[in-house]
C-alpha cells in the first residue's frame, strides 16, 4: 500500500505484540509455592535439623527450578545495540531506537523500542517470537511476519535465522538447542529432571551415596547440555547483524550462566555426599535427619558402596547361652510306682 504514496504500510487491526508466555510463570510459582509451604511447617522442626532441612529444601528446589527454566527460557544467548535504523519498508525515514536479540533452545525474541518511545507519530515497541520447535514452522511464522509489515529491523534479524538464509543460524541453533534440551528437559529424554527426581527419591531414603550420584549426574547432564550448546553453536563463523550504521553482537546470556553454575553446584555437593559416605557416614545419616543407630544383623557397608550387607557375630559377641529353669511342676517327673504314692 504504500507504493501509492508516502505513507506507512497499513495495519489492518491492532499492532501485533507478543503473546505472554505463561510457561515460566507457571514454573517459578510452582516452586515458590512449595517453598512457602515448607516455610510454614518449618517451625514445627525443633533444633539444628530446622536448618539442615532449610538447606536441603530451598536447594533442591532451586536446582529443579533451574532446570526447567532455562529449557523455556529465551536469554541462552542475547545481543542489544542503540542504533538509526530505517522503520518500514517504502520508506526513507529513520528512527532511533534499541534493538534486542535474545536466542533461546526453541526460537528468538526479537524488541524494538524506539528512543523515544514516540517517533513519527506512532508507538516504536515491539516484542516478536520466531521458534523452531518440534511441530513449529520458522519460515512461515517469517512469512506471517511479512504479511503483518512488521519493522525493518525485526524483519532483518528474522531472515538470519530463516533456513535459507545464507548465515546458517537456523540449522546451527536449532541443533544446539535441540539437544541441550534434550539434556535438561524434553518430552523424549528427561535426563537432568530426571535425575534430580531421583537424587530427591534416594535422599530421603536409607541410600545416600546413590543419592549423590544421581545429584552428581543431574550435574554432568548439565554440563554436557552446555558442552552441546556451545559447540553446535560455534560450527559456523559468527554472521555480522548490521542495524544501520551499528552492529549487533551477541554472548552468552543468563540462562547459559545459570546453567553452569547449577551444573557445578550439583556436581560438587554430589562429590562431597560421596566422600562423607566413605569419611563421616554417621554425620551425613544426621544431616539428613536419619537414625544413625547401626543394625545388628543388617547393616551398610561404607566399602561397597554403601550396599546391605550382613554382618555375623563373632562368638564372643554373641551372647552367653541362659539357663532357663522349668518349673517345679514340670521338673518332677510322672511316678508310676506304687510307693511313690506315700
Amino acid at each position: 500500500m504504500a507504493a501509492f504514496g508516502h505513507t506507512f504500510p497499513f495495519y489492518a487491526g491492532p499492532k501485533p505484540t507478543f503473546p505472554t508466555d505463561t510457561t515460566l510463570a507457571v514454573i517459578v510459582a510452582i516452586f515458590l509455592t512449595s517453598l512457602v509451604t515448607f516455610i510454614i511447617i518449618l517451625p514445627g522442626i525443633r533444633g539444628k535439623m530446622r536448618l539442615f532441612w532449610m538447606l536441603r529444601v530451598v536447594t533442591s528446589l532451586f536446582i529443579g527450578a533451574v532446570i526447567l527454566a532455562v529449557n523455556f527460557s529465551s536469554e541462552w544467548s542475547v545481543g542489544q545495540v542503540s542504533t538509526n535504523t530505517s522503520y518500514k519498508a517504502f520508506s526513507s525515514q529513520w528512527i532511533s531506537a534499541n534493538v534486542g536479540l535474545q536466542i533461546g533452545l526453541g526460537g528468538v525474541n526479537i524488541t524494538l523500542t524506539g528512543t523515544p518511545v514516540q517517533q513519527l507519530n506512532e508507538t516504536i515497541d515491539y516484542n516478536e517470537e520466531f521458534t523452531w520447535r518440534l511441530g513449529e514452522n520458522y519460515a512461515e511464522e517469517y512469512a506471517n511476519a511479512l504479511e503483518k509489515g512488521l519493522p525493518d529491523p525485526v524483519l532483518y534479524l528474522a531472515e538470519k535465522f530463516t533456513p535459507h538464509s545464507p548465515c546458517g543460524l537456523h540449522g546451527q541453533y536449532r541443533l544446539a538447542g535441540h539437544y541441550t534440551s534434550a539434556m535438561l528437559w524434553s518430552w523424549l529424554s528427561r535426563v537432568a529432571f530426571l535425575c534430580w527426581l531421583l537424587a530427591n527419591v534416594m535422599l530421603s531414603m536409607p541410600v545416600l551415596v546413590y543419592g549423590g550420584h544421581m545429584l552428581l549426574a543431574t550435574g554432568l547432564f548439565q554440563l554436557l547440555g552446555l558442552l552441546f550448546f556451545s559447540t553446535a553453536t560455534s560450527l559456523t563463523p559468527p554472521c555480522p547483524l548490521r542495524l544501520g550504521a551499528a552492529t549487533l553482537h551477541t554472548h552468552r546470556g543468563p540462562a547459559y550462566w545459570i546453567t553452569l553454575t547449577t551444573g557445578l553446584l550439583c556436581v560438587l555437593l554430589g562429590l562431597a555426599m560421596v566422600v562423607a559416605h566413605r569419611m563421616q557416614p554417621h554425620r551425613l545419616k544426621a544431616f539428613f535427619s536419619q537414625s544413625v543407630g547401626e543394625d545388628p544383623v543388617l547393616e551398610l557397608n561404607p566399602e561397597e558402596g554403601g550396599l546391605l550387607s550382613p554382618r555375623y557375630r563373632s562368638i564372643t559377641e554373641s551372647p552367653e547361652p541362659q539357663d532357663i529353669p522349668l518349673s517345679e511342676a514340670s521338673s518332677e517327673a510322672p511316678c508310676e510306682e506304687p510307693d511313690c504314692a506315700l
